[in-house]
């Protein structure tokens, strides 16, 4: 009987894609999961549908108007005492766990130790992670992640890549990754285009890592993120699915451009997932759940050129009279910019947030995140022509604050974005039929892989609103 949970967090993907992949890999991983899995259809039901929100309401059993999370590097101090994650929870329970990259899994705990491996998200403002031989992976990963944001920065740190290699046999790196990597770099400089691929070997790295962490430690519970699939979604679905847009402006070229991309993302995805189900084959005290926090479905299929990105914030606070060294920026997720102010919250500087418009589209977003951390969001700008920045009655060009209409390599803007419905797979069941697929609220995963340890679910969980009281036998 299957006593251990390897939760797989495949980000937004949603059951339509799942299946048109098995109809085109019948004999894949997920094809092979899908036949004998027990399947569920999760709903998110989040006000804002973001995975910076969504994640921490499936983690925590609780959504966003108690658990409070709405971005990424919040002070999580009294969240996390008052709804903490299921890796926590399991932990002090005494369960061996093991983190990869799961969604505010930074900034790893005082004790990592505590842990059978904590690597945290790509989103963490230090590469602190346990083991300590995993580091070198972390640097470079956290380096990514910040050069590559809209568009994939074509740098690349040899100092991180160095000591990356240097660290690889001990981490895991299989040599087969690395020439896959090296053949993408090549790749890149007969077919240009192909650089937005360069994302996901930032979870196909991972993912080696992860699985030597498993394989040595092999906790009870442990989690594994990946969001390449869904970055992948949010730009290419047009050229994936055509015929989902009333009016489509894309173009004959950048679909057939771009017209295998969802393919192949979900090719490794797939093959990370086969790699699991061959573990657990050896090990059946495992089982494998396959689990989103909500999934995509299509917008608008146009063409963009150009996005406005805040790119300067030392540029931009200095404008509004922050004083350098009063101030720490926090890594986000882009076009956001997340700082915290060394005094904490300041009335005077959000008064001037609030003055500030971006040429003819309105008001600059900004919000106060708690503790003197401040987001600045100016939104999914498209082709702005007029670069210009009102503020108390000036024009001012973008480059004066710290803005730029950055060129999209990509040309398309989000042809898909979030939606309520998401899924769940766990690899211990009998099948089922899809109309036999009922529909869970993502609350109530938590508590079932707590079910899971016989560890008692918190009270606030059992009685989350949207909770629809579904058990799973073990």
């Amino acid at each position: 009987m299957s006593n251990k949970v390897i939760l797989f967090e495949l980000n937004e993907v949603p059951w339509r894609v799942l299946e048109d992949h098995m109809a085109e890999r019948p004999r894949g991983a997920f094809s092979q999961l899908y036949s004998r899995a027990t399947q569920f259809e999760t709903w998110a039901g989040e006000r804002e549908l973001s995975p910076w929100i969504t994640w921490p309401s499936l983690h925590r059993g609780v959504a966003e108007d108690r658990h409070t999370i709405t971005d990424f590097n919040q002070d999580l101090t009294e969240i996390d005492a008052a709804y903490p994650s299921i890796w926590e929870l399991l932990s002090r329970a005494g369960v061996p766990v093991g983190v990869c990259g799961s969604v505010h899994s930074n900034p790893c705990p005082p004790d990592p130790g505590a842990y059978s491996f904590y690597i945290p998200d790509p989103f963490a403002r230090e590469s602190r992670c346990h083991p300590e031989e995993v580091v070198p992976f972390q640097d470079f990963n956290l380096a990514m992640s910040r050069q590559s944001a809209r568009n994939v920065s074509s740098r690349i740190d040899w100092p991180k890549v160095a000591a990356l290699l240097g660290s690889g046999p001990k981490i895991g790196l299989r040599p087969g990754t690395l020439a896959d990597l090296g053949r993408q770099l090549v790749d890149e400089r007969l077919r240009k285009w192909t650089r937005v691929r360069r994302r996901t070997y930032q979870s196909v790295l991972a993912f080696d890592v992860f699985l030597t962490q498993l394989q040595k430690t092999r906790p009870c519970f442990s989690t594994f993120f990946t969001n390449h699939v869904a970055s992948t979604l949010h730009r290419f679905w047009a050229a994936h699915y055509p015929g989902d847009y009333q009016d489509f402006e894309c173009g004959f070229d950048w679909v057939q451009t771009y017209r295998h991309e969802v393919r192949w993302v979900m090719d490794r995805a797939d093959a990370m997932l086969g790699r699991l189900l061959s573990f657990t084959e050896r090990n059946p005290d495992y089982e494998v759940w396959v689990t989103t926090s909500m999934g995509q479905e299509a917008t608008e299929a146009r063409r963009a050129n150009s996005q406005v990105y805040l790119r300067e914030l030392a540029t931009f606070l200095g404008r509004l009279g922050v004083e350098e060294g009063t101030w720490d920026e926090r890594p986000a997720m882009a076009p956001r910019a997340i700082f915290a102010l060394e005094g904490g919250r300041d009335p005077e500087l959000e008064r001037k947030l609030g003055g500030i418009e971006i040429s003819d589209r309105g008001a600059l977003g900004w919000d106060h995140l708690g503790a003197g951390v401040y987001r600045i969001h100016p939104g999914v700008q498209k082709d702005v022509i007029d670069s210009t920045i009102f503020f108390e009655g000036s024009a001012h060009t973008f480059e004066e604050f710290g803005f730029a209409n950055l060129l999209l390599e990509d040309q398309v803007g989000q042809t898909a974005y979030h939606v309520p419905e998401g899924l769940l797979l766990i690899s211990n069941g009998a099948g089922v039929r899809r109309a036999e697929r009922p529909r869970i609220s993502t609350l109530e995963i938590a508590p079932m892989i707590l079910q899971r340890f016989g560890v008692t679910a918190p009270d606030y969980m059992l009685t989350a609103p949207g909770r629809l009281q579904v058990t799973v036998a073990a």
